[in-house]
């Protein structure tokens, strides 16, 4: 074995080191991929997609070598280690891998010139508590090709993100409580196994972790047992997630829709509202 030194670059990941903390970030692998797909002359632009565009199955014609659009977006997917703000983007354009049209192509585009003018964007971790807290959030029905929604949600130990996801839901939800239980649901495993992951590691957190959600009656049927003749078709998912709120696993926590920081990861959003769940997510200049 060798000791290299302070780590600076390992898999395509920069890090630098300042006096607030850590600062990661993956500027040479955008910059290698703007290269490779000739978009280092691009026009930057300033969300990663349109505010609220959906994608189709339809409508345009498929693109003549589909083996680029796989490697381009195989790469996208990588980034979405550092760059959460991409995460969304990068979902929608992945779900057309099989048979990718013109449209989608566009939409890939339009995340590269994105990241051409954010290039130096990168995550910035600060010591701070070891407390957990996570958002939780769904777009309702949101796919219009078959109707399923989105789940996203965001874990923070402390003020640092450690965990994202911006996923379809296996399948169709009938109301948007549902979608936003199923969304909960997600959230609240992810966050069990981040808690058994710290007691492995002989870390401990002083406070019962916050589950944030914009959703009141996804909250009451988590705490509510009177309503679980309401919802006996996500009954696993309301079993799971009340035993852990009745054992004091999980606390949840009411946040308004313009504070809900998985807003992010579930649906496109204009410039200014993006803009600032990019600091929410401590996303910070190289």
């Amino acid at each position: 074995m060798k000791d290299l030194g302070i780590l600076h670059y390992f898999l395509g990941l920069q890090i630098e080191y300042q006096s607030q903390g850590i600062l990661i970030h993956q500027s040479k692998y955008i910059k290698d991929l703007l290269h490779k797909t000739n978009m280092l002359d691009s026009k930057p632009c300033t969300t990663p997609c349109h505010p609220h565009h959906k994608l189709l199955t339809h409508g345009s014609p498929p693109v003549p070598d589909p083996g680029i659009y796989r490697s381009i977006v195989g790469a996208l997917q990588y980034l979405t280690f550092t760059r959460p703000d991409i995460a969304y983007s990068v979902n929608q354009v992945c779900q057309f891998m099989h048979s990718p049209l013109e449209s989608h192509f566009v939409a890939v585009k339009r995340i590269l010139r994105y990241l051409k003018g954010t290039m130096q964007l990168g995550l910035c971790y600060k010591p701070g508590s070891l407390n957990i807290k996570a958002y939780t959030d769904a777009d309702w029905a949101g796919d219009p090709n078959d109707r399923r929604s989105t789940t996203g949600f965001i874990v923070f130990l402390g003020h640092n993100p450690i965990s994202w996801s911006s996923k379809k839901q296996h399948t169709v939800s009938r109301s948007s409580t549902e979608a936003e239980y199923r969304a909960m649901a997600t959230t609240t495993a992810e966050v069990v196994w981040l808690q058994q992951l710290l007691k492995d590691l002989s870390l401990s957190s002083t406070d019962t972790p916050l589950l944030h959600c914009d959703n009141i009656s996804a909250m009451a049927l988590a705490t509510n047992p009177i309503l679980h003749s309401k919802a006996k078709h996500i009954e696993i998912d309301c079993h799971f997630v009340r035993e852990r709120v009745q054992q004091g696993i999980i606390l949840l926590q009411f946040v308004a829709s313009s504070e809900q920081f998985a807003d992010i990861l579930t649906k496109g959003l204009c410039f200014p509202l993006f803009s600032s769940h990019c600091n929410n997510l401590m996303l910070g200049i190289a």
